[in-house]
């Protein structure tokens, strides 16, 4: 088990002693900037994006922070993915569309987008929040994700904000979760035990367009630790993420 702690430390601290350094202030108009590429979205009020990546623990009692666009955004996203979900399965009934839609609208997997996209190395936290971990947390994550829709919504309207959420969510939609899911898994074991979040590399795409096989690698601190193939890139994620689980259960054992 010594030996297990030791492996986890050299792999994971010098990872962890850079995420550690807390990002500058940039201006609003820069943050807008790094952002527009990732979310395909241009801000005319670029102030509403860094509100949305404001954490209460780091302005005064009174002062505006991201939980009212939170709030904003958790409707919007609801209302986007149950359109995306109609559209994409219009024989579906409500029940499997609820399931569905509860699969991607939950802590975890909008915690999972938010690293994907890079909100937590740009939000502004207190230093309490800061030193316990916060730009690891799953609910901070997940609000900040929400938050970011918010503001969308607010700049622009339903229909940026739609696009931006099925521009970032079309590859998760593939029909009912996987009875296990191992991304989840992969997840929550990083986040409790290291602080960190496995990330996804699409490394290839082949074949002819009804029949394309997706190849996706995980790599966790500075080591490549799996790699999966499957029908899309959802299922090549969950077969990469099964074999870094069982990697990691074997290099543990060892």
């Amino acid at each position: 088990m010594g030996q297990a702690r030791s492996w986890w430390g050299r792999l994971f601290g010098p990872w962890l002693r850079d995420r550690s350094e807390r990002p500058s202030s940039a201006p609003a108009s820069n943050l807008a900037s790094d952002f527009h590429q990732v979310l395909g979205y241009n801000f005319s009020r670029p102030e509403l994006l860094t509100l949305a990546l404001t954490h209460p623990s780091v302005v005064n009692p009174g002062e505006p922070h991201y939980e009212r666009l939170e709030f904003l955004g958790d409707a919007v996203l609801d209302l986007a993915i149950a359109d995306l979900l109609m559209r994409r399965f219009p024989d579906a009934d409500e029940g499997l569309l609820s399931k569905e839609r509860a699969s991607i609208v939950n802590g975890r997997t909008l915690a999972m987008k938010a690293v994907e996209v890079g909100l937590g190395k740009k939000m502004r936290l207190g230093k309490g929040e800061e030193k316990s971990g916060g730009r690891a947390k799953i609910s901070i994550l997940a609000a900040s994700f929400e938050a970011v829709i918010g503001a969308i919504y607010s700049d622009g309207g339903l229909n940026p904000a739609q696009q931006v959420v099925e521009r970032l969510f079309r590859d998760d939609i593939g029909g009912p979760a996987a009875e296990r899911d191992y991304k989840t898994e992969l997840q929550e074991m990083a986040h409790r035990r290291f602080r960190v979040q496995p990330v996804y590399e699409l490394v290839a795409a082949a074949g002819p367009e009804h029949a394309k096989r997706f190849t996706t690698r995980i790599r966790i601190g500075a080591r490549e630790l799996g790699q999966g193939e499957g029908r899309s890139k959802k299922q090549s994620e969950q077969a990469a993420a099964r074999e870094t689980l069982a990697r990691l259960a074997r290099d543990e054992a060892n």
